[in-house]
């Protein structure tokens, strides 16, 4: 070799290794970042849970595929088999009803409850249509019916010891009978899902994730349509007659630099929905869960779609059948050509996606325009207004995928091209003080998940110090410093390593509760608050939302004309039905009581005298209801 090849040769190498050594030195940092944080956020966790005072789920067990025993209830049989086995701690269970049809029917009153108060002086309604009677047999059908209780039911324990022992335990000898797991907050709880069979729930989840795998490929198709368009070469060929319209100079910045960003945004904007749905067909039991499955399906089409289907030339079954018929160690080759050829639209992307994402986030222009739209053509009543203003809660489905999105990106250039990461450093420092102001000011909480998003959130990370390697070793690969690329195959060995250390340390504390940590707050409450009565605190907290909420209405004949009306009104007297296991008598009062009610309408005063026996307060009384018109 000439000394001036050999000069030029050695200088190459000597930025290779540069590139190395800052691949080396990012990854070094991202761990000792990552350990802290898993550190402080489990630190935290335990403390709120420490911290926290009584709550239903810290005493209570879901317990799932409950055994069918011959002439036993499903009640029976939970009350039979905890306190055979667990005598010192079980306390009371709730079983699970399949309220779902109820539901609908109570879904379908609300609507026409707001129908009624719209039109309250024209609406007329026939006895024989009555709503509320339907909902007041289906009521009793479900409660009187076995087949309506579920193989299933909320198992409370009179400490949380006792809880943290059953829920972390296996309980019988058969692993598939008698499942046990913590039972998520009250408002956590997706009812819908407990409905449906154990057995089906293996069935449910291969299907789902069949249908997500061949979603993400059939969405590459028109993704990498859209994305061909910023090719003028290839849509001069497709279409020659647009060549004059293409040579002016601002549509070929738009369709090089805008185009490309906007349309990805376009046709990823209905998927969070349509995740969803699939989470839940599932069968998971808990608002939390539900967001993270779809956290976790969003993030992988993300990272398909977006991230590969934006580096990888062809259209989706061309990519596929490339990954499949060529060696696995060329993919890495293959896309980490591609990689520093699609800075450029990456940039474009972080600004029209990411930047405009968090100025729409501040701004809130999709809640605004959702609501004056619903307030055109939906909103009726004062309910429809409240529930038209309600801010919800924080995305996660779509937010966490889109943040974890940009740190991908981030880590995979910022030894390939680094001029991309002061546009994510701007794009995150955004993103901080905004979602910090949305949290505390806007959103309401939903539910209370005590961090359990953390672990998710750092596996993706430590995915994505993955990728970045494995594209670098394959970048590396087709340059002239093919030899360095050994010295990266580390990196990977050490990586793994190190998350298999934090989810060993950590990740138990997102898993289980500690006996210790619960022998301890369980004591800290004798302590305090021995005079408690924990049954009744706990006896209706897992009971169905539905249940709680209904209201006995008797919805009768509405006449309305010029001079008087006849409606119906709510009875105040049950805003909360008790379990349905419970009837609460009081013979202590007068055998009947006449409570005067008045409700002002425009022009018109209602007044109400309900009169309801007052000694026996159920499911089965009725008050009954005489109107005077003023």
């Amino acid at each position: 070799m000439y000394p001036m090849e050999l000069y030029s040769f050695c200088d190459v190498t000597w930025l290779f290794f540069v590139h190395i050594s800052m691949e080396y030195l990012f990854t070094f940092w991202a761990c000792f970042m990552l350990y802290k944080e898993y550190d402080r956020v489990a630190s935290m966790r335990l403390n709120f849970l420490a911290s926290q005072g009584r709550r239903a789920e810290q005493f209570t067990v879901l317990i799932r595929n409950v055994p069918h025993v011959s002439g036993r209830s499903v009640s029976d049989s939970v009350e039979t088999f905890f306190q055979k086995n667990h005598p010192d701690h079980y306390l009371c269970h709730q079983a699970v009803y399949n309220a779902n049809k109820f539901a609908k029917l109570v879904r379908k009153r609300n609507r026409l409850q707001n129908w009624l108060d719209y039109n309250q002086l024209k609406f007329e309604r026939h006895p024989h249509k009555r709503p509320t009677r339907k909902l007041t047999m289906e009521r009793q059908q479900i409660l009187k019916d076995p087949k309506s209780v579920m193989s299933a039911a909320f198992v409370s324990f009179n400490s949380r010891w006792g809880a943290a022992v059953c829920a972390q335990t296996q309980q019988s000898k058969n692993p598939t009978l008698w499942l046990t797991n913590w039972a998520p907050e009250p408002r956590d709880v997706y009812w819908k899902n407990l409905a449906i069979p154990f057995v089906s729930l293996s069935i449910r989840k291969l299907v789902i994730s069949l249908s997500v795998f061949a979603l993400v490929f059939f969405y590459m198709i028109p993704i990498a349509f859209v994305q061909s368009l910023a090719n003028l070469e290839g849509l001069e060929r497709v279409a020659p007659f647009l060549r004059p319209l293409i040579e002016w100079k601002f549509v070929k910045s738009f369709l090089q630099g805008f185009l490309p960003g906007l349309a990805l945004k376009i046709f990823l904007y209905i998927l969070p929905a349509i995740l969803m749905v699939m989470s839940k067909i599932e069968g998971h039991v808990a608002l939390s869960v539900l967001e993270r499955r779809t956290a976790a399906k969003y993030y992988y089409f993300m990272l398909v779609n977006v991230f590969l289907g934006s580096i990888v030339a062809g259209t989706a079954f061309q990519q596929l059948h490339a990954f499949l018929h060529q060696s696995a160690t060329q993919i890495p080759r293959n896309i980490g050509v591609s990689i520093p050829m699609k800075a450029t639209f990456f940039i474009t992307y972080i600004m029209v996606d990411g930047w405009a994402g968090i100025a729409g986030e501040i701004l809130r222009l999709k809640p605004l325009v959702i609501f004056h739209l619903k307030n055109m053509f939906i909103v009726k009543t004062e309910r429809d207004l409240e529930k038209a203003m309600n801010p919800g809660g924080v995305d996660f489905p779509e937010t966490l995928p889109c943040l974890q999105l940009y740190f991908l990106l981030g880590i995979v250039y910022m030894v390939v091209t680094p001029i991309l990461l002061p546009f994510i450093l701007v794009f995150f420092a955004l993103a901080y003080f905004v979602y910090r102001h949305q949290v505390i000011n806007v959103y309401d909480q939903q539910y209370e998940s005590a961090a359990a998003f953390w672990p998710h959130v750092h596996g993706r990370i430590i995915a994505s110090l993955l990728i970045s390697q494995l594209l670098l070793m394959g970048l590396l690969s087709t340059k002239e410093a093919a030899n360095s690329t050994p010295l990266l195959v580390v990196l990977p060995v050490l990586t793994l390593s190190f998350h298999k250390y934090c989810k060993n340390r950590f990740e138990p504390a997102f898993r289980k509760y500690p006996l210790e940590e619960a022998m301890s707050k369980d004591t800290q409450d004798r302590a305090s608050e021995s005079d408690i009565d924990l049954k009744a605190y706990l006896a209706d907290a897992y009971l169905h939302p539905i249940f709680h909420s209904f209201e006995e209405v008797e919805l009768v004949e509405v006449r309305v004309d010029k001079n008087q009306a006849h409606v119906a009104s709510p009875s105040p007297s049950e805003l909360s039905s008790p379990s349905p296991q419970y009837t609460y008598h009081h013979e202590d009062e007068p055998s009947h009581t006449v409570q005067h009610y008045e409700v002002e309408q425009p022009h018109t005063v209602y007044h109400y005298e309900v009169e309801s026996p007052s000694n026996v307060y159920g499911y089965d009384s009725e008050p009954h209801y005489q109107y005077y018109h003023y």
